[in-house]
């Protein structure tokens, strides 16, 4: 069966001399595996088609017997271009994707949390907003896409004590307005160093115990430094 969908490019790696494997995120089928032939050839643009991040459209022939799926066609549907500049945005982005591609798992469609991580990309790209508050957003969308909706009047759970989500002068309204789910209404509120350790903390929190492929993730321990050390610069 050949299908045409949105595919945003989680990680890839060599597979053989003349092939590779990227792993994406799609929004008609959730966590998709193609095998990418002849991407050293030097008239195929397709290795540099298929690098994290990148938003493209793809046709590809479907088989649910098939761990690999076999690549039709692709092209750019749009570029951030902009987040390679900055590497505050690229770490941030970076471990987004790493979560995204832990927690999805195969032919499980999530095509809110799809638009919502495009949302975020373009976001960053277009750094008009605070990244600390970009990558919240996200962790809260995968929170409640993935079934974890966070209850912040709820903090205990079997085996897990999380930090109080209220504990910081602004961390409660902060977190509210990031569960709205709405990008274009994020909270204004002054971010104190003392909210940034406890959202962060709180969210990490949930996320690891939800989703226990989390908890060795590499690329966290900088990301996680940079929410709680670093202020916005406008």
């Amino acid at each position: 069966m050949l299908i045409n969908s949105s595919v945003i490019v989680l990680k890839s790696f060599p597979y053989s001399d003349h092939s590779m494997i990227a792993r994406c995120f799609s929004e008609e089928k959730g966590k998709v595996s193609f095998i990418i032939k002849g991407v050293h050839s030097k008239k195929s643009p397709k290795s540099a088609q298929f690098q994290p991040m990148n938003y493209l459209d793809v046709i590809y022939k479907h088989n649910s017997n098939r761990e690999l799926q076999i690549l039709n066609k692709a092209s750019f549907k749009e570029s951030w271009l902009k987040i390679l500049t900055d590497i505050r945005a690229t770490t941030f982005t970076m471990t987004l994707l790493d979560i995204t591609e832990k927690t999805l798992s195969f032919e499980d469609p999530h095509p809110g949390l799809f638009k919502s991580l495009v949302s975020v990309l373009r976001a960053f790209n277009n750094k008009k907003l605070d990244p600390n508050i970009l990558f919240w957003f996200y962790e809260c969308s995968l929170l409640s896409h993935m079934g974890f909706h966070p209850d912040l009047k709820k903090n205990d759970f079997p085996g897990l004590k999380p930090v109080d989500p209220n504990s910081g002068p602004n961390s409660g309204i902060i977190l509210a307005s990031l569960l709205s789910k709405n990008i274009d209404n994020l909270p204004t509120e002054n971010i104190t160093s003392k909210d940034r350790k406890v959202i962060s903390d709180y969210l990490w929190s949930l996320l690891s115990y939800h989703f226990e492929e989390l908890v060795n993730i590499k690329s966290i321990s900088v990301t996680r430094k940079i929410l709680n050390n670093i202020k916005f610069l406008n």
